[in-house]
């Protein structure tokens, strides 16, 4: 499941730079439960993006700006409290990390879903009856 965290240049301190992505794709595991399941766990990919601070806008002015989005099959985040627990959690790990005075206001996670049947794991289309038992199945394994 991709996940994009895209900062402004000394959001977040040098450590918190290594530590952010990591912190997260566990948040996203944890939230739905599958923490360690064998199946998940290596398919749960992104990227940081460290974007100059000429290049944050908010609001059309240059700001700092933090920006997690997370694309995922539909049957990810299968209700509120779900996604509202990950949405903070995510929130909590940018403020925890980072390096100056960015307000929480200016932190967006933003949670897309793939329509059924075209999500791609190495090369194979999955549909979510079918993610769901590569999950089950790794659970079990």
């Amino acid at each position: 499941m991709p996940i994009s965290v895209q900062v402004t240049q000394g959001l977040l301190t040098s450590q918190g730079e290594r530590e952010v992505f990591p912190l997260i794709s566990e948040a996203l595991l944890r939230a739905h439960g599958l923490s360690g399941n064998a199946f998940m766990t290596p398919n749960v990919v992104g990227h940081l993006v460290i974007s100059a601070a000429s290049e944050s806008y908010v609001g059309g002015q240059p700001q700092s700006l933090a920006v997690v989005e997370v694309k995922v099959p539909a049957i990810t985040f299968p209700n509120a409290q779900v996604t509202q627990a990950f949405i903070s959690e995510v929130t909590e790990i940018i403020d925890q990390h980072k390096a100056d005075s960015h307000p929480r206001e200016r932190t967006f996670v933003n949670v897309t879903y793939a329509v059924d049947g075209t999500w791609g794991i190495g090369g194979r289309a999955y549909s979510n009856e079918e993610l769901g038992a590569a999950i089950q199945q790794a659970a079990s394994a």
